[in-house]
């Protein structure tokens, strides 16, 4: 599982590849957890997560604006994601620590999640992830 930055004028758009569906989205999380708060570490905090969408796209959109939401209003930096995906169902569990700004301030606000280029693909051996984080 890989992710990385790619070149945008105004925001962070990120590629991220992994041979399945879940780890596409469990990587999707800590690129998007690296872009805000830099630093992120495993810690004794967890957090449920449960959603529905009608397809694919849709769901990664949702995923990680709910990761949006938690983090902030919880104050909660999320270090991994522990997700099952059936048809446009996810659920699992969420594993972090809590926000310290000596630690987690080297990031960049992310404002929202944006729909322009984003896409799910597939080639031989894995997935593939094209996301744009508006800052």
């Amino acid at each position: 599982m890989t992710h990385k930055e790619l070149e945008h004028t105004a925001d962070v758009k990120m590629r991220v590849v992994a041979p399945s569906i879940e780890a596409l989205f469990e990587e999707a999380a800590c690129a998007l957890m690296e872009v805000i708060y830099d630093t992120v570490g495993m810690g004794p905090v967890r957090h449920p997560i449960n959603l529905d969408a009608e397809d694919q796209v849709s769901l990664i959109h949702d995923f990680l604006s709910e990761l949006l939401y938690i983090s902030e209003v919880e104050d909660f930096v999320i270090a991994s994601a522990d997700i099952s995906i059936s048809g446009g169902h996810l659920e699992g569990e969420l594993r972090g620590e809590r926000f310290n700004p000596e630690k987690h301030s080297g990031g960049c606000e992310v404002k929202g999640i944006s729909y322009s280029g984003l896409s799910i693909r597939r080639d031989d051996d894995n997935y593939i992830l094209d996301v744009i984080f508006d800052v």
